[in-house]
C-alpha cells in the first residue's frame, strides 16, 4: 500500500511540477500567470482529441503543447504588450478555455464521451531497479513525462542562476526599467518566458488526458493550474523547492483516493476538498512571508 501511495503521489505531482515550472520562468521575468489554470485544461482536451483521431501519442503531446502555447501567446499580447491587469487578463483566459473545450468537447463527442478513450503512455522499466521493495515501484515504474518533469527540475534551476540569460530574465521581473536601460528588452523575456511556460502546461494538461485518464472530462484540470502557483510561492522561487511542493500536493490527492478506498463513513467530498484545504492553508502561512520578484504583476511600459 505504502509503494502505491508514493507512486501516485509522483504521478499526481508530474502534472502540477511542469505548470509550476513554466509559472516560475515567467513570474521571475516578473509576470503573474493567473490563466495557468486555462492553459492546462486547453492542453488537456487538445491533446487527447488530436491523440484520439491521429492514433498518434506523440502529435497528441504536440498538440497539447500548441494549445499551451497558445494560450500564453494571447496572454502575452494582454498583458505585456496592451498591459491589461494580469489577474484580470489570466482570469478570463480561464474562463475562455472552460468555455471553448466545453463547447468543442459537447460537439466532437456528445454528451457522454463514452468513446473518447485513448491508450495511455506506457511505462518505462528499469530492469531489477523496479523489484526494488516500495522504492523500486515508487520510482522506478513511470512514464516518459514523470522523468521528463523531474529532470526539468535542475535544468530550469541552471538556467536561472547559472546563465547570462537567466541573469537577464530576473532583471526583468526584479528591476524592469534598469534592464531596460542596460539594453535588455523587457518585452522580449516576458514574451519568452510566456511561451516557453505555455508549453510546459500544456504539457502537464497533456498529461492529465494522455498519462492519467485516457479520457477527458469538462473541467479535467480540477483547479490543478491554480494549486501551481500555491507551488512557486511555497516553493520560494526555487526549482527543488517546486519540486518538493508538488511531491507534498501530489500526496494529498492521492491520500484522498487512499482515504475513500478505505471506506470510512466520512463523506467522500471532504477528502476531495483536502488539496485545496492544504493549497488555502499554505497560502494564508507564507503567502505573506513569501519573497517574490519586486515587480511581479507590475505591467512594464518603455518611456
Amino acid at each position: 500500500m505504502l509503494e502505491a501511495f508514493l507512486s501516485s503521489s509522483i504521478g499526481m505531482a508530474t502534472p502540477i511540477l511542469l505548470a509550476a515550472l513554466g509559472e516560475l520562468l515567467v513570474e521571475e521575468s516578473g509576470i503573474i500567470n493567473v490563466g495557468i489554470e486555462g492553459a492546462m485544461l486547453c492542453g488537456a482536451f487538445f491533446a487527447l482529441a488530436v491523440a484520439y483521431f491521429s492514433g498518434s501519442t506523440i502529435l497528441g503531446l504536440g498538440a497539447g503543447m500548441a494549445a499551451g502555447l497558445a494560450i500564453n501567446a494571447i496572454l502575452a499580447v494582454l498583458v505585456v504588450n496592451l498591459t491589461v491587469n494580469q489577474v484580470v487578463a489570466g482570469t478570463a483566459l480561464d474562463i475562455f478555455a472552460l468555455g471553448v473545450t466545453g463547447v468543442f468537447y459537447r460537439k466532437l463527442f456528445g454528451i457522454t464521451g463514452k468513446a473518447f478513450i485513448v491508450t495511455l503512455i506506457p511505462k518505462l522499466r528499469f530492469g531489477r531497479l523496479t523489484d526494488i521493495p516500495i522504492l523500486g515501484g515508487a520510482l522506478f515504474n513511470h512514464n516518459m513525462l514523470v522523468y521528463l518533469a523531474f529532470a526539468l527540475v535542475p535544468i530550469t534551476g541552471y538556467l536561472l542562476w547559472r546563465t547570462r540569460y537567466g541573469l537577464s530574465l530576473r532583471a526583468a521581473g526584479e528591476r524592469p526599467e534598469a534592464a531596460d536601460s542596460l539594453g535588455l528588452d523587457v518585452y522580449r523575456l516576458r514574451w519568452q518566458a510566456l511561451l516557453v511556460a505555455g508549453l510546459l502546461t500544456g504539457l502537464g494538461g497533456a498529461y492529465l488526458t494522455l498519462a492519467y485518464a485516457g479520457t477527458f472530462v469538462e473541467n479535467i484540470s480540477a483547479g490543478r493550474g491554480y494549486v501551481a502557483l500555491a507551488v512557486v510561492i511555497l516553493g520560494r522561487w526555487k526549482p527543488w523547492g517546486l519540486a518538493a511542493a508538488s511531491i507534498l500536493f501530489g500526496a494529498a490527492m492521492a491520500l484522498q483516493f487512499g482515504l475513500q478506498a478505505f471506506g470510512t463513513s466520512i463523506p467522500y467530498q471532504i477528502f476531495l476538498a483536502l488539496p485545496y484545504a492544504l493549497t488555502l492553508a499554505v497560502l494564508a502561512a507564507v503567502g505573506g512571508q513569501a519573497a517574490s520578484p519586486s515587480a511581479l504583476g507590475e505591467p512594464y511600459r518603455r518611456l
